[in-house]
């Protein structure tokens, strides 16, 4: 099958696809509780930010990592939620504009992860879920790591090897990554602090896992 890849920073095909399937991939992740398998992880590993830090969500989609970054943070800091799809970053406009949370402290954008709209060293905490299987591993790991300033982190939450994972890449058209390159690039640019696996049962644990890494 062809893979909706983003090749390369001009060439952008995963936004498009998504502008098409946005709803279905916002209620399926409602209904998988990947909320609150999130707002778990966040209450026992707490993000390593404080007041004031500038935050990006890179491959926001409908806004669900967005949404625990605000349950999860209890003071002020800048997030940019930025997605290639414009239909993605709508219904995450309107759900974080629905929230309780600080809506105040998010903007968005749209853009493409290999080539964020941010000069070097310029963030403190990168996060990000699902997109780095629509591009080539180490170009997304090297410009996600251009931004972060040295001491800063970075939260990438990869799929893994498994049959559920399997599933999605044919559901959602994207390639997962094989775990020993995704701790090699990894540890290239950054200190890894923790890989988390998730409860078995917690669905997002059937294809998903948490690396916390920090700048070198």
């Amino acid at each position: 099958m062809e893979y909706v890849l983003t090749a390369t920073k001009t060439e952008a095909r995963a936004g498009s696809y998504y502008d098409k399937i946005a709803a279905y991939y916002d209620l399926t992740f409602k209904l998988n509780g990947y909320g609150r398998s999130l707002d778990q992880y966040f209450a026992n590993h707490p993000l390593p930010v404080s007041r004031g830090a500038k935050i990006l969500d890179a491959g926001c989609g409908t806004g669900l990592l967005t949404l625990a970054l605000l349950r999860t943070l209890h003071f002020p800091v800048s997030i940019t939620a930025l997605d290639l799809s414009a239909t993605s970053i709508t219904a995450a406009r309107k759900a974080v504009a629905e929230s309780p949370g600080r809506t105040r402290d998010v903007t968005f954008a749209e853009g493409n992860l290999l080539s964020l709209p941010f000069s070097d060293n310029s963030l403190d905490l990168v996060v990000t879920s699902g997109a780095l299987e629509y591009v080539p591993l180490g170009e997304g790991m090297a410009e996600l790591s251009r931004v972060i300033a040295p001491g800063g982190h970075l939260l990438h939450i990869p799929c893994r090897p498994s049959p559920a994972t399997t599933f999605l890449e044919i559901l959602f058209r994207f390639k997962k990554h094989p775990r020993k390159e995704v701790l090699r690039q990894t540890e290239q640019r950054f200190r890894m602090v923790h890989e988390f696996r998730f409860p078995p049962l917690q669905i997002i644990g059937w294809s998903k896992t948490a690396i916390l890494a920090q700048k070198l």
